[in-house]
């Protein structure tokens, strides 16, 4: 352990998605559009509705606090990997790295509890539309969106005292552009079957409680709409929720996809590229999503852009 633990020299090489010279230059064209464009299109959506008083509801004040998670979720891995690809120099720090871990977790748990909170609001939008401005009180959505960052930080936090204590007795070469766990985990030297269960543990009480709760919401909201006689009625209902429905489908679905293919196959590069969709991809089509689907959105943005003209 002398010389090459890591807990002394606090270092480690994030490897990136290629190693190809020729083609980082490419790679960083890329992505660092892609980071652009999702930090100015959250940004937009965010100001439309601040700057649009027919947007102060619970729907739209629960995209804002989205909006900045999906910001602060590129913004722990991308900036990091530009400058990695830009500089040539690999290097993470091993707080870096342990800091890098619990914002990951803690935005990405944001995220999916952000979601399962706005199920709920479109299933008491839909099943109680008349008790909607009751129920869905400022102080409740308040309430929720502090409850939510509460478990967020509890998240984060619980699998950076997991990674805290790994001892890693070589040089950390992570196939990754970020500092995956998993990947820590392979490359500590110390025990970790302990430390596996633990995160698989989390994942399944962090991740399974919202998924259970939007797949709770969108039961009861496919009953009440399937109830509606007309087909008009039908369909101005699922236009409420077909947004946010998109949305879920797409982050649950790349995580979920690159899930499965990190499990069944043993290539760390591979896994590296399926995270691109869901840490990197998904934030920046959101906006897109809200923006084009959304009458409200769309309204509130020319009006934003034709006051600047």
């Amino acid at each position: 352990m002398e010389g090459e633990n890591l807990t002394s020299t606090w270092e480690f090489l994030l490897l990136g998605l290629s190693e190809d010279s020729e083609i980082k230059p490419v790679l960083f064209g890329v992505f660092l559009s892609i980071y652009l464009i999702t930090v100015l299109g959250n940004l937009l959506i965010i100001l439309a509705v601040v700057s649009d008083p027919h947007l102060h509801t619970p729907m739209y004040f629960f995209l804002c606090n989205l909006s900045l998670a999906d910001i602060g979720f590129s913004s722990t891995t991308m900036p990091k990997m530009l400058l990695n690809i830009q500089t040539r120099n690999k290097s993470i720090t091993y707080t870096g790295c342990l800091i890098q871990v619990s914002f990951f977790f803690f935005f990405g748990c944001l995220d999916s509890l952000l979601l399962s909170v706005m199920a709920y609001d479109r299933l008491v939008a839909i099943c109680y539309p008349l008790h909607y401005a009751v129920i869905m009180h400022p102080r409740l959505c308040v309430f929720l969106s502090v409850v939510s960052l509460s478990i967020s930080v509890l998240d984060s936090q619980l699998h950076f005292l997991v990674v805290s204590h790994l001892t890693f007795c070589k040089v950390v070469k992570i196939r990754h552009f970020f500092c995956d766990p998993s990947q820590l985990l392979n490359h500590a030297c110390s025990k970790t079957s302990n430390n596996k269960i633990f995160i698989y543990i989390f994942g399944l009480i962090f991740g399974g409680i919202p998924v259970s709760g939007i797949l709770y919401s969108y039961r009861r909201i496919l009953s009440a709409i399937l109830s509606i006689s007309s087909k008009g009625g039908k369909r101005k209902a699922f236009s409420t929720c077909g947004t946010h429905l998109c949305v879920v489908c797409l982050f649950y679905g790349t995580a979920f996809g690159a899930y499965f293919s990190s499990a069944a196959s043993n290539s760390p590069r591979k896994s590296a590229v399926a995270a691109v969709m869901y840490t990197i991809v998904t934030p920046m089509l959101n906006p897109f999503i809200y923006s084009l689907r959304n009458r409200d959105i769309k309204w509130a943005l020319w009006k934003i852009s034709s006051r600047r003209l």
